[in-house]
């Protein structure tokens, strides 16, 4: 293959130098071809997508679903986001002007980031959190305000919020993610309720990535977007709770100019999501609740599992109220750097896991878990993991 040409080597967009490719895929690629590895790394369910979402697909491309859609996505899938908003957050969203199919909750996030935020533009992003918030505000020549909520339970607080906003008065998105990946600590109405004071008196929009909130465990995800439905932009999808990843089917809902707006970088970036694929997430939406339920509970019984057996390897672990995400301390007598951890890890005791370092401030010194893998496996990886701790001792 011919090389760039050198007068054209530095013609790039100067910020994309500044970021990498994800450090989540990055690292799981590299131990991807250790002989005998065991995978706990990337957030995919093992689970499968519902029988009955699939036929659905099957009929979808027999009857030759394979014309374009609009770019808002089809209508009646809208309705059915609508539908499923409405019973979730109690919030009516019009299905033709407040709704927008993307590809993915990620394309939905890149879409209203390049939207909203300009060269030099702040976003308050609290971590450890998902690398990809990070990246994109950095791609788009924003810069990133990072509060570590290492010290608060990996939560947010209002005091924390109020103090950025200080120093930053005029920053002009935050990042909500709950239930938190790669923590899996969530929002109670009440600590909602303290930020959306303090947003209220801000300048600030927020971006409220809740692709997990179906797989909360112990209470009822509540939306942000319900106390400010004005300043939220809401961002979902049915890649997580439905076991549906590589379908790529996200979905947004924000007031009607704003989603307007992020519908002309859409429709310029990829015309409109796959349309058979979209009547697969009309199917899961509106008829595949008892499929969510089945599967939260079989990742409740995988957490539980897991949290017990990393607290009796000391490693500290706080019970996440949703995902299928563990982030655990390392033990003291364990290296604390967590990248040259998990390398360890992989290498002698062909387990993988993701270090915590590539979450942001607050990350290092934590190991991610995800329990979106067979109980059998977890077994597994709990027997490697327990004779490695003990070889370290």
């Amino acid at each position: 293959m011919p090389e760039l040409d050198s007068a054209l080597q530095n013609q790039t967009r100067p910020a994309l130098s500044a970021i990498s490719r994800s450090a989540i895929r990055q690292f799981d690629q590299q131990v991807s071809d250790i002989p005998g590895i065991l995978k706990l790394t990337l957030g995919e369910p093992d689970l499968n997508t519902p029988e009955h979402v699939k036929q659905v697909l099957i009929n979808a491309i027999t009857n030759n679903a394979s014309h374009y859609a609009p770019s808002a996505g089809l209508l009646r899938l809208r309705q059915a986001v609508s539908k499923y908003l409405l019973n979730s957050t109690n919030i009516r969203y019009n299905p033709a002007s407040e709704i927008l199919i993307t590809i993915g909750a990620t394309e939905a996030i890149f879409a209203t980031m390049q939207t909203i935020l300009s060269v030099g533009d702040e976003v308050i992003i609290p971590t450890p959190t998902f690398p990809l918030y990070m990246a994109i505000a950095k791609a788009i020549d924003a810069t990133v305000i990072e509060i570590d909520t290492s010290d608060t339970d990996f939560v947010l607080t209002s005091d924390a919020l109020k103090q950025a906003l200080q120093a930053h008065p005029n920053a002009k998105m935050l990042v909500l993610n709950y239930p938190t990946n790669p923590t899996g600590a969530t929002y109670s109405k009440s600590k909602l309720t303290e930020l959306a004071q303090v947003i209220q008196n801000s300048k600030l929009f927020v971006l409220a990535d809740e692709i997990y909130g179906e797989l909360s465990y112990d209470n009822k995800h509540y939306s942000i977007a319900e106390l400010l439905p004005s300043r939220t932009i809401l961002i979902n999808g049915i890649s997580k709770s439905y076991a549906m990843t590589g379908y790529r089917i996200g979905f947004l809902a924000a007031p009607a100019t704003l989603t307007s707006n992020i519908l002309k970088l859409h429709g310029f970036m990829v015309t409109n999501a796959p349309t058979s694929i979209m009547e697969g997430a009309i199917e899961a939406l509106l008829h595949g609740q008892d499929d969510v339920a089945k599967m939260c509970e079989q990742y409740r019984l995988r957490r539980d599992y897991l949290v017990k057996e990393l607290n009796q390897l000391n490693f500290q672990v706080c019970s996440p109220a949703g995902t299928f995400y563990l982030f655990a301390k390392i033990p003291i007598n364990l290296i604390q750097n967590s990248n040259q951890l998990a390398l360890k890890i992989a290498h002698q005791a062909k387990l993988a896991v993701i270090p915590g370092k590539v979450f942001g401030a607050g990350g290092e010194g934590y190991l991610r878990f995800s329990y979106a893998a067979s109980m059998s496996n977890l077994h597994e990886a709990v027997r490697r993991l327990t004779k490695f701790v003990q070889e370290e001792k």
